[in-house]
């Protein structure tokens, strides 16, 4: 009987995987194998290498994100160089794999505190993934820099900033992607390395119709927006809806609306239907709800409606 995480039971588990995934949108039952992953983490670390041939084979059928975090926490350089190694694999499962389980900030998986702390392991990872083949590995790539920005936005806009100067527009979207956040948040070092500096003697309003709702209707939200700048400037136009809370209390939540080239002189006319619709991302609570205007960062204009609950 073999005992729990012996290297043989981790070869056996190894060699019982089915074929390898044959590209990113495969449709496999791979949640099946989620216990394979636990296991690793559970019983791997005392056998380090044949885990991490566990763990790269696991990667091609399903995922080894979660698993491997134990290993980046334990064996920070022996797993960094490994993974790094790793970027040059033919299989864009195990490229994405050294990026996605190295993330800081993990959606449900366990956060890296020595990472969250001191990113600069992750680098050369990035580095090597930045001009990926794959769509898949790249967007991998942004959401590990969109985690490191929200406790270093400067190093992550500093180094966003150094891929720009030779970019493409592969490597552009994904600089914009691992950006969002922060473009979101306004922050104008960020949204100056997607090319939005501050808009001039820009000048808008904002309106909400129907201004009285129920839960699940739709309210129509229009934008008119005039630009007094006597050249032609570049607009990102988002919109913030401060969600009321179950407390009374509100949250903003700041959504993409859209990008614009704006002539001097010239007025536009936007519109968006914003569903009230409760999701399980989202409860819904009636009460008055502000909702504002945001141009290249800054908000310009504000509005509001009334959702009510039958």
């Amino acid at each position: 009987m073999q005992l729990p995480g012996s290297k043989a039971s981790l070869r056996t588990l190894t060699k019982s995987l089915p074929d390898p995934l044959p590209n990113a949108d495969a449709v496999t039952d791979g949640y099946l194998q989620w216990p394979i992953g636990q296991y690793i983490a559970d019983h791997g670390l005392e056998h380090y290498d044949a885990s991490m041939n566990a763990m790269i084979e696991l990667t091609q059928r399903f995922s080894s994100e979660f698993a491997v975090r134990p290993f980046v926490e334990l064996h920070p350089d022996r797993t960094f160089g490994r993974l790094l190694e790793l970027t040059g694999h033919p299989n864009l499962h195990v490229r994405r794999w050294c990026s996605e389980g190295t993330r800081p900030r993990l959606p449900w998986g366990k956060k890296l505190r020595d990472l969250v702390a001191d990113p600069s392991p992750i680098w050369p990872i990035v580095e090597a993934l930045k001009d990926d083949p794959e769509l898949y590995v790249r967007r991998s790539v942004a959401n590990n820099l969109n985690d490191i920005a929200k406790d270093h936005p400067k190093l992550v806009v500093k180094r966003c900033r150094q891929w720009s100067r030779k970019s493409n527009p592969a490597r552009d979207a994904l600089i914009a992607h691992a950006l969002r956040t922060l473009i979101k948040d306004g922050d104008p070092d960020a949204l100056a390395v997607v090319g939005y500096g501050p808009a001039s003697k820009v000048t808008a309003t904002l309106s909400a119709s129907p201004r009285r709702i129920d839960l699940g209707d739709k309210v129509e939200l229009t934008a008119k927006i005039t630009s007094g700048a006597r050249k032609t400037q570049k607009l990102l136009v988002d919109f913030a809806v401060h969600y009321v809370r179950k407390k009374g209390e509100t949250s903003a939540k700041v959504f993409k609306w859209t990008k614009r080239e704006l002539a001097a002189g010239e007025t536009i006319e936007l519109s968006k239907a914003l569903a009230m619709k409760a999701t399980t991302i989202r409860a819904l609570y009636p009460g008055k709800h502000l909702v504002e205007l945001q141009i290249n960062g800054t908000r310009v204009a504000q509005t509001s409606f009334t959702l009510r609950t039958r």
